[in-house]
Formats: structure tokens, sequence, C-alpha cells
């Protein structure tokens, strides 16, 4: 069941995402959290009364927090252009491969989940370990060959 966060839970929903991308922007959104720790956001003039229905998803799912905030593809957009740290470029090669759920490699260490971007363009996030980063694009969302 959704439950929306409190304005301390965001606060610090807001300071991982500064201390792990360094995202210094805004997110005026509502913000709601499923026993599964995902994290869907929703526009903040609309109000719904959770104590009569019992609901699972609403809303874009913006990210996982277990054990560690992970993005989704739309968080990563949501967030890229106001963070500075833990981005991965990468080439049109290395982006295909992604896009496909593979793992891509990384000469650059990093600590954590990161953001992968392609030019002006961002695609979801990937933890890093012994050199690569580790997909997570859901096989559902992955291109097929």
């Amino acid at each position: 069941m959704l439950e929306r966060l409190r304005s301390k839970e965001k606060k610090i929903l807001l300071k991982q995402l500064e201390e792990q991308f360094g995202f210094s922007g805004k997110l005026d959104y509502n913000f709601f959290m499923n026993n599964k720790k995902k994290i869907f956001i929703l526009n903040k003039d609309l109000e719904i009364d959770f104590s009569k229905i019992k609901i699972n998803s609403l809303g874009l799912y913006f990210a996982n927090l277990e054990p560690e905030i992970r993005l989704t593809i739309e968080g990563s957009q949501l967030i890229g252009k106001n963070s500075k740290k833990n981005i991965l470029e990468i080439g049109n090669e290395s982006l295909a491969d992604w896009t496909y759920g593979k793992d891509i490699n990384s000469e650059k260490e990093f600590h954590g989940f990161v953001i992968i971007k392609n030019k002006n363009d961002f695609y979801g996030s990937g933890k890093y370990k012994d050199g690569k980063i580790l997909n997570y694009i859901p096989k559902e969302r992955r291109l097929k060959n």
C-alpha cells in the first residue's frame, strides 16, 4: 500500500540524491512509497484519500530505496540535468549495449549507483562494481535483438 512521504522523509530523500548524485534542483511533487520501497511521484495539486483505497503504485515510478537509492530511467531524466557527480557519459556503442540490457565497462571508478548519460539524454542508473556498471533496466523495457 502506498504511503505519502512526510516532509521530513522527503528531506531525507533529497539529501540522499544530493549525496549520491550531487543533485541540487527542486522536485516539486508529492512523493509516495510502497511496501517494496519503491518511490512514486505525483503532481502536488492531486489530492487522494488513501484511507478508502489500497493502491500499490500510482504516478511515475521514480526510484527504489532498497538498500540504497536506485533511480529509474524517468528518475534519472528528472534529476540528471541538476546532478554533478556519479554520472557516466557513454558513447553510442556502449549505449546500444546498455539499452539491450548488458552491463558496461567503466575505466572510471564510482561508489554505488551511477547515472548513465549519452549526449544530453539520461538512461537510468546502474551499480558500479569491479570496473563495470551493472544494468538494472527491467527485461520488459530493454530493446530486443
